[in-house]
């Protein structure tokens, strides 16, 4: 790696939601969603580029709106991180480039853009780590169960072992604790890792959890993870938006 590697940042928006159509241009605190968390974005140092992802015009050009810069994908990939791909093949950052590659959840109006380098620094340090994420220890008992917290468990050289919506690790017996973590949905790639991922068969248990992160585990590359100390609300209801819009006004806690 070189000193300075190239920090390409993606966020990833999609109009369609099963519970919540359209949420990357609801309304939060008198902007879009989907510019609270670009301007969050450009507020790291370390991002060299930012865009966002979409395959839809109205997101492209409520973007281009608030001066941001868009890039139009297809409607058919199978996950985020394959948008991300060809978005970052549309804005001429070659294979062979040291580029870091990071993905933004457009869905995470709160995130701190502290954690951006957090997911890049094991990256900068070996270069022998494909990808990196984060992870933050559960405070919220009601979020232990709820399977939209996809919860991991790590080995401990602090690599994942598992990503899962079920409740890991489970506890057998009494008298025994365990902290558990969720999953950030931020990660950072290596440039030539991003196109090797994309070019990976889906992966059974990808397909049973739903999690894309599994495709890397089951063909058997290792995925670094960095524990935060910033929990990010990820909005995937108008309950979970107006929570946010609390938080941002002041008027809750995280």
């Amino acid at each position: 790696m070189t000193d300075k590697a190239a920090v390409v940042c993606i966020i990833p928006s999609r109009w369609e939601s099963s519970r919540f159509p359209g949420k990357p241009l609801a309304d939060l605190c008198g902007k879009p969603m989907i510019q609270h968390v670009y301007e969050r974005v450009l507020r790291s140092a370390a991002v060299t580029i930012a865009a966002v992802a979409t395959d839809d015009t109205r997101i492209f050009d409520a973007v281009a709106a608030f001066g941001g810069r868009a890039v139009m994908t297809s409607a058919l990939h199978r996950s985020g991180t394959d948008r991300i791909a060809e978005a970052v093949r549309k804005l001429d950052v070659p294979v062979a480039d040291d580029a870091i590659v990071v993905n933004i959840q457009g869905d995470q109006p709160t995130f701190a853009p502290s954690q951006i380098d957090e997911v890049v620094g094991p990256l900068l340090a070996d270069p022998g780590i494909p990808m990196s994420t984060l992870i933050y220890r559960i405070r919220r008992e009601e979020e232990i169960t709820d399977p939209n917290a996809v919860k991991v468990v790590c080995d401990r050289n602090g690599f994942a072992l598992y990503f899962s919506r079920a409740t890991i690790p489970y506890v057998r017996d009494r008298g025994l604790a365990a902290d558990r973590y969720k999953h950030h949905g931020i990660y950072a790639y290596r440039r030539h890792f991003l196109e090797t991922f994309t070019r990976l068969p889906e992966g059974r248990l990808e397909k049973l959890e739903a999690l894309e992160q599994l495709r890397a585990l089951e063909h058997g590359y290792r995925i670094r993870v960095v524990e935060t100390p910033d929990d990010s609300v990820e909005v995937d209801t108008p309950q979970e938006l107006e929570r946010v819009r609390r938080l941002l006004s002041g008027e809750a806690v995280p």
